[in-house]
Parts: C-alpha cells; structure tokens; sequence
C-alpha cells in the first residue's frame, strides 16, 4: 500500500525473485494511521487469498517513519492469524502440519516459539541475507505488469475506515526521552562469593525501600 511511486519497489521485489506484486494505491488511503493502514492492507490479503491460500505473510518489525509496529499486528487481528513478532529466524517449516518453528528476540535473549499457520511474522532487520538479482531478472522486473489495486479491487467495504476519516490517531508531540540523570551505583562487597553478594544486594535495598522487607516477609509466611 503505498502511492503510485511505490511501483519501483515492487519491481526491485520482482527482479529479486518475487512471483507477483500488487500496488493498493487509492486517494482515499491518502493520510492513513496505522488503523487504517492495517484494514486496508487486510482487506487486500483477503482478496489474495480468493484465488490462493495465504499460509504466511511476513511484515517488516515497524516503519522507519512512525516507528509504532503496529501495522503488523493489526493485519493479524483482523484476518484472525496467529501473531510471531519479532521474528530473527525461521527455524523450520511443517507444510504437512500446518506449522512453523522460530526464533525471536526479547529482552531476556531469543525464544524459540512454535504455532499453526497461517500466521503472520513481524521479522526483524537483518535475518537474511539479501540476493542480487539477476540479469534475466532484472529484464523481466522492468517488462512486468505489476497489479494496480484501488480501493474497490482491495475489497475495501467500509470507505470511512480509510484515510483520515478512519485514522483516529492524532500526534499532538514527538519528542526524544529524557536521558536518565541517575548515576550508576557501585556496591562493595568484603567478597565475591554469591551469598555475601546477595545479603549485600538485599540489605541495600531494605534500606531504599523499609517497606519491602515487610511485605516479602508477609508474603513468605
């Protein structure tokens, strides 16, 4: 989805592999948020999958413009899929079970997760290594018919859910978090063994916090 000028980076796709492309382009898509975005892309998936399943659709983790990773998870939730987000690898593929296995990142280090398709992968930067087009490819990219959609071949049923009249986001700032003031603190301990390490830790923070040390001993009992 994307304006008329988008069509150069569906024919890069082509000429790096891709079978077909399809261009939803429409005025009435001019000013969508991420809610309008997702039914609109939605709608476009739905209309694929009348003239062939849609067991995977990969998006990219978020955009580099409003940078909210929504639109992924929005396509899911309205076309009923299973939702992998931040997906790093793909670590197998069961065609026959209907089922994939991947890797994706958290703040704790990499979950291995395992669910039914179809389902939608949100795939972070970096997970492949991307191919050059050939000759021949390239060739045939800039001969292709690339698919222009408008809003009646996307399927799209409800207008008012499109474009500004279905974005009800409205961004009143954008700012940069305020770096913390706070310094590291550096605790000494007599030595490095983990239970003086620990008593430390704790007795640091009772102190901080008088309250915890109640509530944990309430908890305990």
């Amino acid at each position: 989805m994307g304006p008329p000028m988008a069509e150069a980076a569906l024919r890069k796709a082509i000429s790096y592999g891709a079978d077909d492309a399809v261009l939803v382009t429409d005025r009435v898509f001019a000013g969508s948020d991420t809610l309008a975005t997702s039914y609109a892309l939605a709608s476009a998936i739905s209309q694929i999958s009348k003239d062939m399943p849609v067991d995977l659709v990969f998006t990219g983790k978020q955009t580099i413009d409003g940078d909210t990773a929504q639109v992924g998870p929005g396509v899911a939730k309205r076309l009923d899929m299973q939702l992998l987000t931040y997906v790093s690898k793909v670590r197998a593929l069961d065609t026959e079970n209907d089922e994939i296995v991947v890797e994706r990142r958290s703040e704790g280090g990499v979950q291995v997760l395992k669910t039914s398709t179809p389902c939608l992968i949100t795939v972070l930067e970096g997970n492949n290594e991307m191919r050059f087009a050939t000759m021949a490819n390239m060739f045939r990219a800039s001969r292709y018919p690339v698919k222009i959609w408008n809003k009646e071949a996307a399927g799209i049923e409800d207008v008012t859910k499109t474009g500004l009249k279905g974005s009800p986001t409205v961004v009143s700032k954008v700012f940069a978090p305020t770096p913390r003031a706070v310094k590291a603190e550096i605790i000494q301990c007599e030595s490095n063994e983990p239970a003086d390490l620990s008593v430390t830790l704790l007795a640091k923070m009772f102190n901080k916090h008088p309250k915890l040390e109640k509530e944990i001993a309430k908890r305990a009992v």
